[in-house]
């Protein structure tokens, strides 16, 4: 008993400290909290300012105790805020920090504004700790240059400090702490490195070398310019020669020649001849403006611990702030049926035991060893069969032990996978029910970091048997009716709202029968997706469903959009990057919830609508599970034209409650036994090659009433998680007859998008112009009318029946003239 109180825990009433501690989560308290601070700083404020006007005045009466100045009704002060702004302000500066009050008014403002309204100037700690240093600093240096005598600018902190430092290293030695402290607290502020100030050293170096360069440019023009006139009076002087020296003499040179700066007489040992200056002289010459070369030095990399601090800083993204106060259910709204513990009739066990020792005895079959394993429903026997003896022989037997035993659903497991035992299952003449209270209690589900944990019952060893919907990814349930589909499903639904936020999950369901899931319509705004524009979130029109299902493979194609442009392979990746603040929300990213699809009777749909549901649902099984789209289907009729070779292939986890026939068994599960199960939740799980037998836990529609009541009462969103608009056949409207003078005014781009990607659908139109679906459904009937993409055809994509662009400017031209 002692264990079975500590296992329900939750259930005792909350302690002293639990009540205070949810006390301050409240919002209007922390509010209250915030305006407080906010209000105290301002007070701050006000006394410090007046304090620095009217101390004098005030100073003779504050040298009282703290009782007699404030209680004694005959004394009066200046202060704006009358005694009690004088009191703290003296307090504040005189005695304690000096003119560095300020700073703690500050922070006292600071952290106001992030209780009250959950946004803050800066971030409270760092402030505090920055205010810690500026305080010791600035007292300090106030205190060292006021020594002589006690000041308002170092306080009480700056003036002892600076005298017990003075006596131990000086003045000197203060100065050398002051600067030393400064410079390790700007080091850590800013995370300065070595690589910091090498920078800084080169940008010093880099800008005096180009003031040197600067410097030997003048200089050198100013030569330059010397060597022109020196070589315009050589050419003066070669004028007023008389003869020359070269062999051909030239004829007769006018006096008007030109005595140009890029042109000299070079003389040569044959002949004389006029000639330009070397290139990069004149370039020197002609360029007479300053040239000088910038070096742009790139951008410092943020370094990882960066970019951690920057995100710590920032926070992480909460996605259940919106529902910050959402409370799950407790395990007290859940009825324990009965003891849990297995109870062990030796008699029957001894019995069970001698009658199948005795019916394989009658066929030669020896047994070396029996092990019995007792569970909720079924105990299992595993028996050691004798050497010599083949598995087929005792496999055969089944029907004869099951009469020698009397008993309804032997099963015969030969060989046990992993074990080298043959097992046979025998119903308990006392069987158990397995409560939900008792199995989403256990620690196995209350401790699971699985993204979608369902608690489905107890096995045969009676161990709480949870699975992860994620990894399945899609289930599969068939069974008579009557054996506990309904009960499975609610228990795979009340473990998804005991462990999961609204924000974190949504539900889609389907009810053709319209009464197995009206229960949830209750948590409509907090865990119900739907269509928009429709009253009610569980589906049971064959229409809405077809809708509903087309719908969501539009949603499964945005969402792996969002994941291609996050550069995510799955919505787990997707999600932690979002609420790391790594994906900008302006892009339309944003988080994304699991989305669960509930079909309860799979088979009515099938007759009903055949490939119109059949489709969609195989392209969700197919793709959807990257993206967080899972997919629950159940149906009472497990024949092969409702479970079809498509959706068997994409559904890879399926249950069998008990069926009515060995087909119906191979049919679901690919194996037999689902027609020897007892019935009452007794079911068998495949997740591959392995079954498992567990008996499913019971949940009553009185507790999922209590449940749903329980999470419809709290606070929900304004409306249900609303999927994208899907518009079916018959909800085109009229695509005849539209006039182009009512034609939207973003036809034109829209039908450029279409032809250009040739895919003409709104949900493309949605993403490339931005556009609301209702909008990008009306151009969509706009260019089916102007013959530009094909009619509706189901779940396929439209026509586009322009093949150009060129093609499209001719139709547009010729419209446009008619």
């Amino acid at each position: 008993m002692a264990k079975k109180k500590s296992k329900n825990s939750a259930e005792q009433p909350l302690s002293r400290s639990a009540k205070i501690r949810n006390a301050f989560k409240d919002k209007s308290f922390q509010a209250a909290i915030g305006l407080f601070l906010i209000s105290f700083s301002l007070i701050l404020f006000t006394s410090f300012i007046s304090y620095f006007i009217s101390w004098k005045t005030d100073f003779s009466n504050l040298t009282l105790s703290s009782s007699d100045w404030l209680s004694h009704p005959a004394i009066e002060a200046d202060n704006f805020l009358g005694k009690l702004g004088a009191y703290l302000a003296h307090l504040f500066i005189y005695k304690w920090f000096g003119v560095s009050a300020f700073l703690w008014a500050f922070y006292f403002l600071n952290l106001g504004v992030k209780i009250a309204l959950n946004s803050n100037l800066l971030k409270p700690s760092t402030v505090f700790k920055n205010n810690l240093v500026l305080t010791l600093l600035i007292s300090l240096l106030f205190g060292s240059l006021t020594s002589e005598s006690f000041s308002l600018l170092s306080g009480g902190l700056g003036y002892f400090t600076n005298l017990w430092l003075h006596s131990l290293f000086g003045g000197f030695g203060i100065a050398v702490i002051w600067i030393s402290t400064l410079l390790i607290y700007l080091t850590i502020t800013f995370q300065w490195t070595p690589e910091t100030f090498r920078k800084w050293f080169d940008r010093i170096k880099s800008k005096s070398s180009v003031s040197t360069d600067k410097v030997s440019e003048v200089k050198k023009e100013f030569e330059e310019e010397v060597m022109a006139e020196s070589e315009i009076e050589l050419q003066v002087s070669l004028d007023d020669e008389p003869e020359y020296t070269s062999k051909d003499e030239p004829e007769a040179i006018e006096d008007e020649m030109p005595l140009e700066i890029n042109e000299i007489v070079e003389e040569t040992g044959e002949e004389s001849t006029v000639s330009e200056k070397p290139k990069e002289e004149a370039a020197t010459e002609e360029d007479d403006v300053d040239f000088e070369i910038e070096t742009i030095e790139e951008d410092d990399a943020l370094k990882s611990s960066e970019i951690k601090k920057s995100a710590k800083d920032f926070g992480d993204y909460d996605p259940k702030l919106d529902l910050s106060r959402f409370k799950l259910p407790p395990l007290d709204l859940l009825k324990d049926y009965g003891n849990s513990n297995i109870t062990i009739n030796q008699e029957e066990l001894e019995a069970n035991k001698s009658k199948i020792k005795e019916t394989l005895n009658n066929y030669n079959i020896g047994i070396d060893k029996i092990t019995a394993t007792i569970g909720p429903t079924i105990t299992l026997y595993e028996i050691v069969p004798s050497a010599g003896v083949r598995i087929s022989k005792i496999k055969n037997l089944e029907d004869d032990i099951a009469l020698s035993l009397s008993a309804l659903g032997i099963r015969i497991i030969a060989p046990i996978p992993g074990r080298g035992t043959i097992g046979i299952e025998v119903p308990n003449a006392d069987p158990k029910t397995v409560s939900m209270k008792t199995v989403l209690a256990s620690e196995k589900f209350q401790k699971s970091d699985m993204e979608l944990p369902i608690a489905m019952g107890k096995t045969i060893s009676n161990q709480t048997f949870c699975f992860d919907l994620a990894k399945m990814p899609h289930l599969l349930m068939a069974g008579a009716t009557g054996q506990g589909k309904s009960v499975g499903l609610n228990a795979i639904l009340t473990s998804l709202l005991y462990k999961k936020h609204p924000s974190q999950v949504k539900f889609i369901l389907v009810d053709p029968k319209k009464v197995e899931l009206t229960l949830f319509n209750k948590i409509e705004r907090h865990y119900l997706a739907k269509l928009p524009d429709t009253e009610e979130a569980i589906i049971t029109d064959t229409t809405k469903v077809i809708h509903t299902l087309n719908s969501l493979c539009i949603e499964m194609d945005n969402r792996y959009d969002l994941l291609k442009d996050a550069m995510c392979r799955n919505i787990k990746e997707y999600n932690t990057k979002f609420i790391a603040r790594k994906l900008n929300p302006n892009d339309g990213h944003k988080y994304l919830p699991y989305i669960v699809l509930v079909i309860d009777e799979f088979a009515d749909l099938i007759m009903t609508a055949g490939k119109e549901v059949e489709t969609p649902i195989a392209r969700l099984a197919q793709l959807a599970r990257a993206i967080g789209i899972h997919l629950i289907v159940a149906t009472q009729r497990p024949s092969v034209n409702v479970i079809t070779g498509i959706i068997k292939a994409n559904f890879p986890a399926r249950i069998a409650f008990r069926v009515t026939s060995k087909i119906d068994s191979r049919t679901i599960l690919d194996a037999g036994g689902a027609d020897q199960l007892i019935g009452r939740g007794d079911m068998l799980m495949s997740q591959g090659s392995d079954l498992t037998r567990i008996q499913c836990a019971f949940v009553d529609t009185p507790e999922v009433e209590e449940i749903t009541d329980f999470i419809g009462n709290q606070q929900a969103y304004p409306e249900a998680y609303q999927l994208p608009e899907y518009v079916g056949e018959d909800g085109g409207g009229n695509s005849e007859g539209i006039d182009i003078s009512e034609r939207d005014a973003l036809f034109n781009d829209a039908a450029r998008v279409v032809v250009i990607h040739q895919q003409g659908s709104a949900s493309l139109l949605q993403r490339k112009l931005k556009l609301g679906y209702n909008r990008a459904g009306r151009i969509v009937d706009q260019l089916e009318a102007a013959g530009i993409i094909g009619p509706f055809e189901g779940s396929k994509a439209r026509q586009v029946l322009i093949p150009d662009e060129v093609t499209l400017d001719r139709l547009l031209e010729n419209e446009s003239l008619n």
